[in-house]
């Protein structure tokens, strides 16, 4: 069984329609809301179609400790040397600009929304009247917080970074049964940034399979290949990290795409959903034009009537107004019913 389509704000999304590309801003602002409705302008500019920001305030993530568990150890990680709780206050969007940034995506017909991390996060956004609601990887084992996303009613996405498929079955038996019936899952994979290698975007057929929904990929790779590969195997949704400059630094800046990149992901996704099409075979309506172009048989010399058919008098050539080439063997020895020039498309009624 397809999933069915699912509509936020004015886009429809699903295998009939092209991918539905998400800029994520996240801490991209660098803390100032000046750059934040740049950033909102940049993404409509450059064809996404949705804008996503994140609601959440340091003290509702974690705590202010910057020791043990609390401190990002790991020389890897793009946040290496600090707390979590810095982190978050530098990442998070200030809940005075939400309205600020809805509105001008607004202004501008791009839709906007949010992931929300508690409670106070899914009031605050039902005020603004969000159009739907994202569950980011690292919350998608929050049963309490995913039911309250789906008691709003509103489309939910999950993204499915380290979900367990076990885990993914709890999370999306719970959205169901507290109400939620547009759902959408995105293929993720928590690193940042991704490696190819490390994607697994082949779970995409598999998870629609299993959840019967609209599946997408959150993108953490660089470039735009694994997402042209995603929309291939079925992915209606794609999610990047968006900011203006990387070079400008910033929270997730070294994972991000910049304008022109978002704008060829536009345009290449949508081809690659184009490219689709149906299971054909046979000339297309576009090709019929080009069948004249095929060999087919064709008198090469001039011959009379009661000549036979040689060798050296018929040919396999271009273009294909002619006999089909198969009918090559079964046509050479037979005699020629009129005097024809060089150069005639070779047909039944020439033959006796």
């Amino acid at each position: 069984m397809s999933p069915t389509t699912i509509k936020i704000g004015t886009r429809k999304i699903g295998l009939n329609h092209p991918p539905f590309i998400i800029a994520e801003m996240s801490g991209n602002h660098n803390q100032s809301l000046s750059r934040a409705l740049e950033i909102v302008e940049a993404a409509a500019k450059s064809g996404a179609h949705a804008l996503k920001i994140q609601t959440y305030t340091p003290d509702t993530m974690t705590l202010d400790k910057d020791e043990r568990e609390f401190h990002i150890s790991d020389p890897k990680s793009p946040w290496f040397g600090t707390s979590l709780y810095k982190l978050y206050g530098e990442a998070y969007t200030p809940w005075e600009w939400h309205k600020p940034i809805f509105d001008k995506a607004a202004e501008l017909g791009i839709i906007a929304f949010s992931s929300p991390f508690d409670h106070t996060a899914v009031d605050y956004l039902e005020s603004l009247n969000v159009p739907c609601y994202k569950i980011a990887s690292f919350e998608n084992t929050d049963l309490p917080l995913i039911r309250r996303v789906a008691s709003t009613g509103k489309p939910l996405i999950i993204s499915t970074g380290m979900a367990s498929l076990a885990e993914l079955d709890e999370t999306v038996c719970a959205a169901r049964e507290a109400g939620c019936k547009d759902l959408i899952l995105l293929k993720c994979t928590s690193t940042y940034p991704a490696t190819p290698e490390n994607t697994n975007i082949n779970t995409i057929p598999h998870m629609r399979e299993m959840f019967n929904c609209q599946v997408g990929l959150s993108d953490h790779t660089m470039g735009v290949g694994v997402s042209l590969a995603s929309v291939a195997l079925g992915a209606t949704v794609i999610e990047k990290h968006f900011t203006l400059n990387r070079v400008d630094g910033g929270v997730d800046s070294t994972f991000s795409m910049e304008p022109s990149e978002i704008t060829q992901l536009v345009t290449e996704t949508e081809r690659a959903w184009q490219a689709l099409g149906n299971i054909k075979y046979g000339p297309t309506e576009s090709e019929k034009k080009s069948l004249q172009f095929r060999r087919s048989l064709y008198i090469v010399k001039a011959i009379k009537r009661g000549d036979r058919l040689t060798k050296e008098n018929l040919r396999a050539i271009r273009p294909g107004l002619g006999l089909p080439i198969k009918f090559l063997d079964q046509v050479l020895g037979m005699v020629i019913n009129q005097s024809v020039e060089d150069g005639t498309p070779l047909s039944w009624d020439l033959l006796n």
